[in-house]
């Protein structure tokens, strides 16, 4: 069911005085012509990159509330916890080999946690082309301080293109992002700038990517991720995953003079913490989003799994690519069609910053598209969430109000 858009309100220009009105004259001409506006609104105007929206159908009153007001170490919390923790697993086809654990700080705190852990013991490639990789190669230069102790190399591109992967080393430790999130530009598929040989370890920043696109375990030894993204569930928990070489590393490397904080330790008495990846979470989660999460995981399985998910991105980004292709004021940040974003979706418009910015706030003002601006690191531009929590038909009914916005901005 569609929501039909209220009738425009009527507007009153005469005043018994005949004394010019004093208000934003831009503003004005905006409303006036909003008799123009399509009749048909999105059902839900969620289209936010992170927290995203919520599956359809959610209700909160559905959670599994039994673990409210315990302990996350009681008999039942633990028992929440591993069931989020297994599912993750079984969901994501992680090998069996690999450890999955929940811990602090969404997927900032699971990353800077694997990169204050395992970095220094080599040569590191730091890969980023838009702002969050950014901010890991300033960890690894300015607040790790590696440069004083290995060489660090830097492959950057601008926003909208990828730096040419090929030329990290297979003994170096690499880390990237596998999806964009701030420019909709994600790596290839496959990951084949990856060496099945390496000697280094891959560090993955998967937290837009995971349960929307397909990943390629082998080539991947530290993954992290937050579920607020792709599964629309709440802030402030991460996921880490590791592979049998991350381990060794963890067991085998201790940076000198490298204070971890509590709850960045992976490690007692030079063994991984197994109990971290069991549910003895190193602090307290709120156990409210725990369940929120493992709703998150009974809908995908309920859907068919991840390869579900995956289509139904895929069918998102389609809407916007058809708008896109039928537009010549709007376009795709990304560059190339193969490594473009089916989640994150950024888009330019023949629109100055300042228009941009009337242009989504007059989309929030009609409750057609919220939290839709762009990255404040990123070009002038837009981000639209195609995730899978998404539905076609909103977006479908979004197009026609992005062409409307688009013509008011434009011609105030």
């Amino acid at each position: 069911m569609m929501r039909i858009a209220p009738a425009a309100k009527a507007f009153v220009f005469a005043r018994q005085s005949f004394q010019p009105v004093q208000r934003n004259v831009a503003f004005t001409a905006l409303r006036m012509m909003s008799a123009a506006a399509p009749s048909v609104k999105p059902t839900n105007p969620e289209f936010s990159s992170g927290p995203c929206k919520k599956r359809p159908g959610y209700n909160i009153d559905q959670l599994d509330k039994r673990i409210l007001g315990r302990s996350h170490r009681s008999k039942l919390g633990k028992e929440r916890l591993k069931l989020a923790i297994d599912e993750t697993k079984r969901l994501l086809g992680v090998p069996d080999d690999y450890l999955v654990g929940i811990v602090p700080a969404s997927d900032t705190g699971a990353y800077e946690m694997a990169m204050w852990n395992v970095l220094g013991a080599r040569n590191v490639d730091v890969c980023h082309w838009e702002s969050f990789g950014k901010g890991w190669f300033t960890d690894a230069i300015s607040h790790l301080k590696l440069r004083d102790s290995v060489t660090v190399n830097e492959y950057t591109a601008d926003y909208g293109e990828l730096p040419d992967l090929s030329k990290t080393n297979p003994d170096h430790d690499i880390c990237f992002t596998f999806n964009g999130t701030t420019s909709g530009v994600r790596v290839p598929d496959g990951c084949d700038f990856i060496s099945d040989d390496r000697t280094g370890l891959t560090l993955c920043d998967a937290t837009s990517a995971c349960f929307a696109m397909d990943m390629p375990w082998s080539k991947l030894d530290i993954t992290t991720y937050s579920w607020q993204k792709v599964l629309g569930g709440e802030g402030a928990h991460g996921i880490l995953i590791l592979s049998p070489r991350a381990v060794e590393r963890l067991e085998s490397f201790t940076p000198e003079n490298r204070p971890l904080p509590k709850i960045f330790r992976l490690t007692k008495k030079g063994k991984v913490d197994a109990g971290i990846f069991k549910g003895a979470t190193i602090n307290t989660p709120s156990m409210i989003a725990v369940e929120d999460y493992i709703d998150a995981l009974q809908w995908t399985d309920s859907l068919g799994g991840v390869s579900a998910l995956i289509k139904k991105s895929q069918e998102n980004l389609g809407v916007l690519e058809k708008f896109v292709a039928e537009n010549d004021w709007i376009d795709f940040l990304a560059k190339d069609p193969a490594t473009r974003s089916s989640t994150s979706v950024c888009l330019t418009l023949d629109l100055d910053a300042d228009q941009i910015k009337k242009f989504v706030a007059l989309l929030e003002d009609e409750q057609v598209a919220f939290d839709i601006g762009g990255y404040r690191d990123a070009p002038p531009s837009i981000r639209i969430w195609c995730g899978s929590t998404v539905e076609k038909a909103d977006l479908e009914a979004l197009c026609p109000w992005l062409t409307w916005a688009y013509e008011q901005v434009k011609s105030a």
